[in-house]
């Protein structure tokens, strides 16, 4: 008997839903670049040759509801951190490019301290918190991670059309008004991460 079988429809569909979103991120699990020159649905985006996509301010969408329990076992809701710029992070220890960028993120959040800069990493496909604890230790995150073993935060956090996460690792940059303004799908440097970031803080 299929273990879908005495679910209600719509359980089926949400467990399907994590299925795909699982398959896709197997697929796109520490790939590379996105060099895409327009966006689908509602959303007018550009990507540079650099593999950044970006948003005119006026064009964004706000993200859904992403919230949940950080590995740390406290809550975290990213609506709360409305009036700054929110950095998104989608990493998982396994995950050799999260690695290499890692070091990036611990030193531009340091750095931004004091600013209007929330970071907060979506930890993904991590059989267990422990192993993503010990990457945090290792590379001296300081900033909060919601844990998403199964990825449904990525999944329904995103509007259909949007800028969303479409592998390991992959960066979005909300602005001030928590809209959907600035993309990467590949492991960035402090200079690249920067260049998401500042000229969200110099809007007005």
């Amino acid at each position: 008997m299929s273990l879908s079988r005495g679910l209600r429809p719509a359980s089926r569909r949400a467990l399907a839903a994590v299925g795909a979103l699982s398959a896709a991120l197997v697929l796109s699990a520490c790939g590379g670049d996105d060099n895409g020159t327009s966006g689908g649905g509602n959303t007018n985006f550009v990507t540079s040759k650099g593999g950044i996509s970006t948003v005119p301010k006026g064009q964004r969408e706000g993200i859904n509801q992403i919230a949940g329990e950080t590995l740390e076992g406290e809550k975290l809701d990213v609506a709360d951190l409305k009036g700054k710029v929110v950095v998104l992070n989608v990493w998982g220890s396994w995950c050799g490019p999260c690695r290499a960028e890692a070091p990036h993120f611990a030193k531009a959040a340091e750095d931004l301290k004091g600013e209007d800069v929330a970071f907060v990493g979506l930890n993904t496909r991590d059989a267990n918190k422990q192993q993503a604890l010990a990457f945090e230790e290792e590379y001296k995150i300081s900033y909060p991670s919601l844990y998403d073993r199964d990825g449904k935060l990525i999944l329904f956090g995103f509007p259909k059309g949007t800028l969303s996460p479409k592998g390991i690792p992959s960066t979005v940059v909300l602005d001030k008004e928590g809209k959907i303004a600035a993309r990467a799908l590949m492991a960035v440097d402090e200079t690249k991460l920067r260049s998401m970031i500042d000229p969200l803080l110099k809007e007005k």
